[in-house]
């Protein structure tokens, strides 16, 4: 650590070393910009201006010089995973990759945590506690790309080159089409997705279904390879957009689930680390990183997502502080039991002002929020439940218990109208989101029906 010198600071702030060099060629790559005519456009303030942390002259985001910039985002993300124990030594990480700023900067940052931790572990004499190790998953979905093939494979190289370069410690890239979840084989894969994307008519409700496939590869991916939690990249801008087209598909009961820091409702929990960090300012950083971003997704986006992202992003040009204000105001929301982590293995290694982030769940304890929609796996209300019960009493076929255990957004729209396309739809699902209903209260009996249909006796029958 050094002091913070000159521009007559009186704070007598501490600012950190630059790590690996990342803020000094920060600062040398806006030194270029300069020099192309371009430092002016960034920073929006003349060249004597100083930044308001360490006093050397240039501002470029936020009052801060490169340096001071790049440090005051990666403490955000590393404040986040701290006081929410997100990360402990035991833990292997994988990091939800898409190619975007957000989720580049995520994977930067993970990387040069675990860097600095395999450090501390070299030096150190006892060596206790192993590094947590890091993976890295890219879904696929090319499938909806009208861009060409050779296009799609060069972008892909540069994924792998980036995840390839971030070592020490190896990270394994797991690059998984979206359509996989949907069959074992990948052409089937494709022929079911495009079937089940048929059947929605509904713009939204076919970006939020491509959204829990998402949710659901990774989950996938973690399971079958052992990875203890997902990190997503999630920021401030993204979940500002999230609380405001949540509120308006009436999914308002379950919002809270999904803006917290921590959600352990799925086997894999998700973290979000960049929770506190603003779109912008991950573009920024990734610009003066010279980080490569790619985007093979390129296709118009419909609905009421779509409507809301361009009303926040014109709320943001009027008042840089509106996301910020967003996410504050859905903080006050009570969250669920599952927003924080269960006690396991490493509780012991935790200082005890982290331990309130854990909570043990007794055995026989049940709550409104343990009954999860099968396909968006948000929390269902008192009400929804009470529908599902009635379903269940009645021993209802599996497609009506589905059905009936799916929230009221994806009910109008996801679902097929029609007991025959609803059939056909629950049919065609991926297995592991049918598999989700299993957890249901009532289950047990309507399967048991099905299994022993073929020896109960018809209403004709007089038992002879």
């Amino acid at each position: 650590m050094a002091l913070c010198g000159g521009g007559g600071c009186q704070s007598s702030c501490r600012r950190p070393e630059e790590d690996d060099g990342a803020a000094e060629e920060a600062r040398e790559r806006l030194d270029s910009l300069h020099v192309a005519g371009e430092r002016s456009s960034i920073a929006g303030t003349g060249d004597r201006a100083r930044c308001s942390k360490c006093g050397e002259e240039g501002r470029y985001c936020n009052s801060l010089c490169a340096a001071c910039f790049r440090v005051s985002v990666y403490n955000k993300f590393k404040l986040a995973v701290t006081s929410n124990a997100m990360i402990s030594p035991t833990d292997n990480i994988l990091v939800a990759f898409s190619g975007g700023h957000a989720s580049r900067v995520a994977l930067q940052f993970v990387h040069e945590m675990q860097g600095k931790s395999l450090k501390n572990w070299d030096a150190s004499k006892s060596q206790a506690l192993p590094v947590f190790g890091v993976g890295v998953a890219f879904i696929d979905e090319s499938i909806f790309s009208h861009n060409p093939s050779d296009e799609t494979e060069k972008a892909i190289e540069e994924i792998r080159s980036v995840v390839s370069n971030l070592t020490p410690p190896h990270k394994e890239l797991h690059i998984i089409p979206i359509e996989n979840i949907c069959s074992l084989s990948s052409e089937n894969g494709r022929s079911r997705l495009n079937e089940l994307l048929e059947m929605i008519t509904d713009a939204t409700g076919k970006d939020d279904f491509l959204h829990s496939l998402r949710m659901l590869s990774l989950q996938k991916i973690a399971f079958d390879k052992g990875y203890s939690k997902i990190l997503l990249g999630s920021c401030t801008s993204t979940i500002a957009r999230h609380v405001l087209s949540a509120t308006v598909k009436g999914q308002g009961y379950s919002l809270p689930a999904d803006v917290q820091y921590v959600e352990a409702r799925r086997e894999v929990p998700v973290v979000l680390p960049l929770r506190d960090c603003l779109a912008q300012e991950l573009s920024m950083l990734c610009r003066l990183d010279g980080f490569k971003t790619q985007q093979l997704l390129e296709r118009p986006c419909t609905g009421i997502n779509s409507l809301v992202s361009s009303f926040v992003a014109r709320l943001q040009e009027e008042n840089p502080s509106r996301e910020r204000t967003i996410v504050r105001t859905v903080e006050k929301l009570r969250p669920f039991g599952f927003n924080k982590f269960s006690e396991n293995g490493y509780h012991d290694f935790l200082p005890s002002r982290l331990r309130c982030k854990f909570q043990n769940v007794k055995n026989g304890e049940s709550s409104l929020s343990d009954v999860l929609c099968p396909i968006c796996e948000g929390p269902l209300s008192e009400s929804e439940i009470q529908c599902l019960e009635s379903i269940q009493s009645k021993a209802g076929r599996k497609v009506e218990i589905f059905a009936a255990q799916c929230c009221k957004s994806c009910n109008f729209q996801i679902l097929p109208k029609g007991a025959a396309s609803l059939e056909h739809f629950y049919s065609v699902l991926p297995q592991l989101m049918t598999q989700r209903m299993k957890d249901s209260l009532g289950f047990d009996r309507s399967q048991q029906r099905e299994q022993i249909e073929d020896f109960l006796l018809a209403d004709d029958d007089d038992g002879t």
